[in-house]
């Protein structure tokens, strides 16, 4: 057995599932970036994955195994970071494990992150929220489970793990209804509904006739609905609403694009930034502010209508001399 076998079982083991108790989801995404990193250097060394020893993961071959999933597989560049950062992650654990490797493990480490572009967030309109919640046909149980889902996604705000992860008991319908999740980064939080959407989670709990634990939005086989069972869905009304709204389809529209637009909702009617952040369960309140202040457009707008114009005419355009203009033009 060489010495990356068992550095990996520790790894996955000891420190990221025993000492930091990852989630599932951090789990899943370390051991796909290393299932492709162990196969990339198959192809390079002719070795088995588990004949590899740790110096055949050296700096030049994970470089060239980033530029592998960028170029040739076509991942973002933020997919190509969230790889570095499993990789490096497994390095700084081989520091403390196989500090005989500590000049190729520095070497590793000193691979730096690639930059990437800021775009600004999508989000809907609330003309285009109504014609989202509409789409869904409601004489039908699927279309009144999907239209509830909808309506608590734009309205909490919450993730699509936090959405599909909640079960009958997480929604409290007395005084101060709200609904309880386990959102990322292990934190708990409550988000308060408005009436309307207490009385349609009141409807559709008895309608769904589940127990506390079973989740609140079922698939077909009575389990939670998956992420992508969430895009499918959302790509579905989406293209229903935007027959009568064609602003939609002009959107690039995903289940997390539900969760921004609860955000510029309450951007729009004037929540501050750090209610949004708790709203949101951010860590730092300068997530919300760079995220969806820069994204606001009618802020801004109301903000230059506060200044005063500056104190200067166009000017006018005045051709040179012909002379001048044909020696310049030899």
């Amino acid at each position: 057995m060489s010495t990356l076998a068992p550095l990996l079982e520790a790894f996955f083991t000891e420190r990221l599932i025993g000492q930091r108790e990852a989630s599932p989801h951090t789990v899943a995404a370390y051991r796909d970036a290393f299932c492709l990193l162990l196969r990339f250097a198959r192809g390079r060394s002719g070795k088995e994955p588990h004949q590899l020893a740790l110096e055949d993961i050296d700096a030049p071959l994970v470089a060239a195994f980033l530029n592998h999933i960028e170029t040739e597989r076509g991942v973002s560049v933020r997919t190509r970071n969230a790889r570095l950062t499993a990789i490096r992650s497994v390095f700084h654990f081989a520091a403390y494990r196989n500090p005989e490797h500590a000049g190729l493990i520095q070497r590793v480490l000193a691979i730096p992150p690639k930059r990437t572009d800021k775009t600004l967030v999508t989000y809907l309109t609330e003309e285009e929220m109504e014609a989202l919640l509409a789409a869904p046909d409601r004489s039908t149980r699927i279309g009144r489970r999907d239209h509830t889902l909808l309506v608590l996604g734009l309205e909490t705000g919450l993730r699509v793990s936090e959405l599909t992860g909640l079960t009958c008991s997480a929604v409290q319908l007395g005084t101060g209804a709200h609904v309880r999740c386990h959102g990322k980064g292990r934190k708990e939080r409550i988000t308060p509904l408005r009436r309307e959407t207490r009385a349609m989670l009141q409807t559709w709990l008895v309608e769904r006739g589940g127990a506390p634990r079973d989740p609140l939005f079922p698939g077909p086989t009575g389990g939670k609905l998956s992420r992508d069972a969430v895009r499918r869905l959302v790509e579905r009304h989406v293209a229903a609403a935007a027959r009568g709204c064609p602003s939609l389809a002009a959107k690039d529209i995903s289940p997390h694009t539900l969760r921004h637009s609860c955000a510029m909702n309450l951007l729009r009617h004037g929540v501050d930034t750090a209610t949004i952040a708790l709203w949101l369960g951010h860590e730092d309140v300068r997530t919300t502010y760079g995220v969806y202040l820069h994204a606001d457009l009618g802020l801004k707008e109301k903000a230059l209508a506060r200044t005063a114009p500056p104190k200067t005419r166009a000017g006018r355009y005045r051709p040179d001399d012909a002379l001048i203009a044909f020696l310049e033009g030899l």
